[in-house]
């Protein structure tokens, strides 16, 4: 943990050593992008990235201007990050580069993103007012940021959502054998826990893996961290008063509840990357909770594995009604290029967000799309995938975590503290201590913006 916060404290330093951006107000009327090359990077991976790769080749054959984008991989969400953070204040950033909205908001103390509201309302470049009333609100107003002048820092390409995975062929042998007395997916903590323990003991009959079964997998992560707490009526941040709320009541119920577990021999560790979905697929764990962004890679599992009846629910709750985790990445635009550049990547982004590469996207990726057009033109696509239709259904629930800058900061400290949890530290003075780490990293954050 040590090593974590050092990492942490160094990070913060190079980002709040970089020179802030000065930037000029463009006329975007008169740029022409005419024969600009510009880069795109991003996360995407496997079948997903074939996917994005041939809507920006299609975006490339096709444009009138000429207008080339090379989207190159360049690891995860905190991969991205870092190498931003270094390159923050230089003209080595990329033209358009995926980020969370907290961290759209860390690159913006040094000015080091594009406000896309001129390019938005550009005459010549911008958006239809058809086209905006076509975005589901909720996405639309998730890049704006009051902290910044309301300037659009971003714009969505998708949405996601955490959800629980669960293997409903497993769940009807328990019941069949007295094991647990409730039918379809556990709604409560307690079904939850009843249903892992049971598993724990009693293997799947069409599992395809040896060893011993796993009734949860938890893979230690900020965002699951958030999704239990939302789940037990918590919350993380409170908006009203900007302060972290690592120790919520509702915080401390969930990382018990989820301590417990481990401490009964009913949930274990996701041991490596993507291993829950192979598992999972295998039929040697009954539940997982993952983004709905998963649903793709859960499929393929399944198909290649068991083979058993699955399907995704809202995380087992103690409110009345589901508290969802609704997050997803957005695109933005780093500061330091050239007008022609940036008008280049405006209109890649237009085209992204646009009802044909939306259709496209949303169907190869099985993210939710950000337009409601689209959305009602999936009809055929829900009834083929029944747990994409599942989750759409659950947005309605949706709340989002913080969107503040130094997030990705707090992000790494949950990790680690949430691990240790697991391991067996006292659930209230981790999780104090923790809340007291968040606030000073977002008080150094706010610092910045004085």
């Amino acid at each position: 943990m040590k090593i974590g916060r050092f990492v942490l404290a160094a990070l913060l330093a190079l980002l709040l050593a970089s020179p802030a951006m000065a930037q000029e107000a463009v006329d975007y009327e008169n740029v022409d992008p005419s024969g600009q090359t510009v880069t795109f990077w991003h996360q995407h991976s496997r079948e997903r990235e074939t996917a994005l790769l041939e809507i920006v080749e299609e975006f490339n054959t096709t444009n009138e201007y000429g207008i080339t984008v090379v989207a190159e991989y360049q690891g995860g969400y905190d991969d991205i990050f870092q190498k931003m953070v270094a390159l923050l204040g230089t003209q080595d950033t990329p033209n358009i580069v995926v980020a969370y909205q907290n961290q759209a908001a860390t690159y913006q103390l040094v000015d080091g993103l594009v406000d896309m509201t001129p390019l938005v309302e550009s005459e010549r470049w911008g958006l239809t007012q058809e086209d905006i009333d076509d975005f589901f609100p909720g996405f639309w107003q998730s890049d704006i940021f009051p902290s910044f002048d309301n300037k659009r820092l971003g714009i969505a390409p998708n949405r996601s959502m955490e959800m629980l995975y669960y293997n409903q062929s497993w769940l009807d042998e328990l019941r069949e054998q007295g094991l647990i007395d409730f039918e379809g997916p556990p709604t409560t903590p307690e079904q939850f826990e009843a249903a892992a323990c049971a598993a724990s003991e009693n293997a799947f009959s069409g599992a395809t893996a040896t060893g011993r079964p796993y009734g949860y997998e938890l893979s230690i992560d900020a965002s699951r961290f958030a999704s239990w707490t939302f789940a037990f009526g918590g919350n993380v941040y409170d908006a009203e008063t900007n302060r972290y709320t690592l120790d919520d009541p509702g915080a401390i119920a969930a990382m018990e509840f989820l301590q417990g577990l481990f401490e009964k021999g009913c949930a274990v560790f996701v041991s490596e990357q993507y291993g829950d979905q192979t598992n999972f697929g295998a039929g040697r764990t009954l539940f997982t909770v993952s983004s709905s962004s998963g649903l793709p890679f859960y499929q393929s599992a399944v198909e290649a594995g068991a083979g058993f009846e699955w399907n995704v629910a809202a995380i087992p709750h103690t409110t009345p009604e589901p508290v969802m985790n609704v997050y997803g990445a957005s695109v933005s635009l780093p500061a330091g290029h050239t007008p022609e550049e940036t008008v280049a990547a405006w209109l890649f982004l237009k085209y992204y967000t646009g009802t044909e590469a939306q259709a496209a996207w949303a169907t190869a990726s099985q993210y939710f799309p950000v337009r409601e057009s689209v959305a009602a033109g999936l009809t055929e696509f829900f009834e083929s995938l029944p747990p994409y239709q599942t989750a759409f259904e659950l947005l309605d629930y949706g709340i989002a975590e913080p969107n503040v800058p130094g997030y990705d900061f707090v992000r790494a400290l949950i990790d680690s503290e949430m691990a240790a949890i697991m391991d067996g530290a006292d659930v209230a003075e981790t999780l104090t201590f923790a809340n007291r780490e968040a606030n000073l990293i977002l008080d150094d954050q706010m610092a910045q913006l004085d």
